[in-house]
């Protein structure tokens, strides 16, 4: 892994010449990323993130944490103990320079040792399960990570939109598997990472993974064609 992501981070808050990230996905074409969107504060965050950030409690987990800016306003505003993860170095450095008292740069699935009252996965993170094939083991994972009375507080987008319709008002949907799963490709200043795979889920089927995984599932908000989820142990 290059960390293109991390060292986007690592520029910007070094102030070495960052440049803005590009992405694009099997889907759609290349995107440009602010990369000072990965830095912004609370006001700037979306209202799926805001409301999770309201309702986190207790000792928290920020699972795919980047430049830290979610893990900081709960530690700094609202008095949380958190713990930052994500497989980026140079972006747990950066969230290290930037404040945070404990950050981690693991896999999720390699991450072991302690359990939480609030597990978050913000910024599309049901993402970060890849695929259908492979969500068992992820939920299970944060199954395990997750205290008897906890909560795993998560958001992703139903992407349905993004396929072409017919006249009635049918969609055109790729055979061969899910339409959410994806590959997603991160650009900058000039270089490439390998293709990943990416997972956006429609709520339904959310639900019913995280049923057939132990969780009682509970929609805490919708907003256009996303939404905040929030898991429980049943």
């Amino acid at each position: 892994m290059k960390d293109l992501m991390g060292r986007a981070v690592w520029d910007y808050f070094h102030h070495e010449n960052p440049e803005d990230l590009q992405t694009e996905t099997s889907i759609s074409e290349l995107d440009e990323l602010p990369v000072d969107y990965l830095f912004r504060d609370f006001d700037e965050m979306n209202d799926l993130e805001q409301k999770a950030l309201e309702q986190a409690r207790g000792r928290v987990l920020d699972i795919g944490a980047g430049a830290g800016s979610h893990a900081l306003y709960l530690q700094n505003e609202r008095g949380l103990e958190v713990l930052a993860l994500d497989i980026s170095p140079k972006s747990i450095e950066v969230c290290r320079l930037r404040g945070l008292k404990e950050a981690v740069c693991e896999n999720m699935l390699n991450f072991s040792g302690e359990t939480f009252d609030t597990v978050l996965l913000l910024m599309n993170g049901t993402g970060i399960f890849e695929s259908l094939e492979k969500i068992d083991t992820y939920l299970q994972k944060l199954h395990s990570l997750v205290n008897d009375n906890g909560q795993i507080l998560i958001d992703s987008t139903d992407i349905l939109y993004m396929f072409d319709r017919d006249e009635d008002g049918g969609v055109y949907i790729p055979a061969g598997g899910y339409y959410g799963e994806l590959d997603y490709i991160v650009h900058y200043k000039g270089e490439s990472e390998d293709p990943i795979k990416w997972l956006y889920l429609d709520y339904k089927t959310l639900k019913n993974a995280a049923e057939n995984n132990g969780f009682k599932v509970e929609k805490v908000m919708q907003d256009e064609d996303s939404y905040l989820a929030k898991l429980t142990k049943k």
